[in-house]
Order: structure tokens, then sequence, then C-alpha cells
């Protein structure tokens, strides 16, 4: 059986708690945990799974967490091939006091791996989150889980196991 590849960027760590988070509930064994800043080399780290979970806080106006501005750059440039890929994305955001750009990273990832081949899964609806605008809605859901650490930590658990719930119909090592 295949195991899940979660790829985090964290600057401040509240993705990498999210993602431990995950790795947790889906259970140490079936995926294994990387860190952008201090595990990833090359796209070849994302391309040795079939099954990806990838975590990138929103910063700024929208943009992705540091750890994921190079690798991003190198593969629009690069263009590897992620067909057959299967790619779940979540990220925390600031659904307060980054309202105008709430989880704005997870539409970026979700642009440039769909634009590389990859399918992409996990959206969620946007009923139960307060925010302005968000770049990550495609067809009235996020593209990904979008987790409010700052203001909704009390959510927090109960989406994760929504969100691996809905995941199970794409992800088989879940559902077994």
């Amino acid at each position: 059986m295949s195991k899940i590849g979660i790829f985090y960027g964290s600057t401040s760590g509240v993705t990498e708690e999210l993602a431990e988070k995950i790795r947790e509930e889906i259970g140490e064994d079936l995926c294994d945990l990387y860190s952008m800043e201090e595990d990833f080399d090359s796209a070849d780290d994302l391309l040795a799974y079939d099954y990806l979970i990838l975590g990138c806080s929103t910063w700024g106006a929208g943009e992705v967490q540091n750890d994921w501005r190079e690798p991003l750059f190198d593969m629009e440039v690069e263009k590897p091939d992620f067909s057959g890929k299967t790619i779940a994305i979540f990220g925390p955001g600031d659904c307060e006091g980054h309202s105008k750009h709430f989880v704005g990273a997870l539409g970026t990832l979700y642009d440039q791996f769909k634009a590389l081949g990859a399918k992409l899964v996990g959206a969620v609806s946007t009923e139960d989150y307060s925010f302005e605008k968000s770049t990550s809605i495609r067809d009235g859901k996020f593209v990904g889980l979008a987790l409010d650490e700052v203001n909704e930590s009390d959510k927090t658990d109960d989406r994760i196991a929504n969100w691996l719930e809905l995941l199970k119909a794409d992800f088989p090592m879940l559902a077994a």
C-alpha cells in the first residue's frame, strides 16, 4: 500500500503542529512527514509519492509561506509532471486579522499543482467560516482545508476529522 507524503512549510510552528496532528490522525505508519525547509531537496521528493498532503500558511496579502516560494518557482520553470498524483491541501490563516486574504496560499498551491497535472481533492465548504475574501475558493468551496488557529482553534479537531473522512474517497489507504 502506498504511503502519503505530508509536506509542510512553517514559520511560526502552527503549520508544523497541524501537519503533525494530521499525521497522528491518519496514523504514522501510513504517511511520511517532511518540512519544506529542512527535508525538501527537489520536486523529486514530492514525485516519490502518489498521494500527497501539502500544508502552507498564508502570509502578507495572500502569499505562500517562505519555505514554499523557491520550490514553487523551480517547479514553475522545470514543469515536473504530476499526472497520476492525488493532492490535498491544508493551511492555517487568520479570518479576522487577514479577512481579505484568508488562506490565499491554498489557492496558489492548488493552481500550480493543477497546472502540473495533479488531481486536487479535499475541497471544503466555506460555510461556518467568517472572512471577507479568499483567492482559494473555486466553485464555491475552499480548495482545501482552511484552519484558523488564531480565532477558531476550537473547531480545528472537528475540521481535520471531517476533512480526513472526505479524503477517504480519493486516498484508498484512509478507507482501509
